[in-house]
């Protein structure tokens, strides 16, 4: 049996992968570590919890009583630590609380698993580890910065964050890599670009745009639209993330693109005309459509007047490219869904798991939802 702690296991890109493994190793026992904080939603995970290979333990990865314990009541072998503060709109209006998860948080974990790993120390001073360990931190592509119209991020690009939140993981990606090079912890670093999929908060672009076209409201949609990012399906994802824990080179980044560029603007109205023809073609989706019990002739108001330009984000990065060519040439991952094909996929499963969708935005999202867009 492996041992692997996952943290922001109960959130969208966690959640996802604690699913993908439990399928692919039989004899993998995941604990899921998460705060439940307003993006993580336990309804997620019930059909996993089911399984006696899956524990959830609620707690903060700044709490070192908390993660001190898992070590000791579990042989982990491996840390992913998916557990972040991730909306650059709540990094804007509350900086500090993005440090103290994003990078104490990180630093809190690095050292309880560097103290819980090692068994003493080699002739130049070095500690020594159990074999077949690694930390590996899941980060993003927004520690970059911004391109131009052209290029691509590699693993050699500086650092250059532009927020808050980028600002935080880039500040915890250089304390994993001041762990691996002072005291030679074996950690690796994934740096991906935007996800979609199932199980997405709504308060990113693509599960916001969804849930507002289901209800009839308004789509905001920053500055002119025309930002670009780099869309990766969240299984490819879980996919590239098993590969470098297992197979990734000690002490190495790699990156992690989908090849899907697109303006945000072209997002907002593919989602629009893939909700009204998947509305169309499949009757039973329409109880989804709560404005279509008011409005049943969806063709004359689903359409892109829904659309709204809001005042752009402060700092807002004009364009984000990866280049996956690395683990591509390394350990043979390759992005398999094409946005047209992923995009679908995404939109019948929010449409199919409403209950999901309700849930997990009653409370406190509505608070944030006007904070942020001012009821549009």
């Amino acid at each position: 049996m492996s041992y692997y702690l996952i943290t922001g296991g109960a959130g969208f890109i966690g959640s996802n992968f604690v699913k993908f493994m439990l399928k692919k190793y039989p004899d993998a026992h995941l604990v899921v570590l998460d705060k439940l904080t307003y993006a993580g939603n336990l309804r997620t995970l019930k059909d996993e919890l089911k399984d006696s290979r899956c524990t959830f333990i609620k707690g903060d990865i700044c709490d070192p009583e908390i993660v001190q314990k898992i070590f000791s009541d579990y042989p982990v072998q491996y840390v992913v630590n998916f557990a972040a503060e991730s909306h650059v709109d709540r990094s804007i209006e509350n900086p500090q609380l993005f440090l103290q998860t994003n990078i104490l948080g990180t630093q809190n974990l690095l050292n309880i698993a560097k103290q819980n790993w090692t068994t003493g120390k080699d002739e130049k001073g070095y500690p020594t580890y159990l074999s077949d360990i690694k930390y590996l931190q899941v980060s993003t592509d927004e520690v970059y910065g911004s391109l131009g119209e052209t290029g691509f991020f590699t693993e050699k690009t500086p650092l250059d964050p532009r927020s808050p939140y980028s600002a935080s993981k880039t500040g915890a990606d250089l304390i994993v890599t001041a762990y691996s090079e002072t005291y030679k912890m074996p950690v690796n670093i994934t740096r991906c670009s935007n996800n979609y999929g199932p199980y997405h908060f709504p308060e990113k672009l693509i599960p916001l745009i969804i849930k507002n076209i289901l209800e009839g409201k308004k789509l905001p949609v920053y500055g002119d639209g025309t930002n670009v990012r780099d869309w990766l399906y969240v299984e490819d994802h879980c996919k590239a993330i098993d590969l470098v824990l297992h197979k990734g080179r000690v002490g190495e980044v790699y990156n992690i693109g989908g090849h899907n560029e697109k303006q945000n603007i072209l997002i907002v109205k593919l989602t629009i005309e893939t909700v009204r023809r998947l509305l169309k073609e499949y009757p039973e989706y329409m109880p989804a459509c709560s404005a279509a019990k008011d409005s049943p002739d969806i063709d004359s108001w689903m359409n892109e007047s829904l659309i709204t330009y809001v005042t752009d984000r402060l700092g807002h990065d004009q364009r984000y490219a990866i280049d996956p060519a690395k683990i591509t040439k390394e350990l043979g991952w390759y992005p398999e869904t094409k946005f047209e094909d992923g995009i679908v996929k995404t939109i019948r499963w929010y449409l199919e798991n409403q209950d999901w969708v309700n849930d997990v935005t009653s409370g406190g999202y509505q608070k944030y939802y006007e904070e942020m867009y001012g009821g549009r």
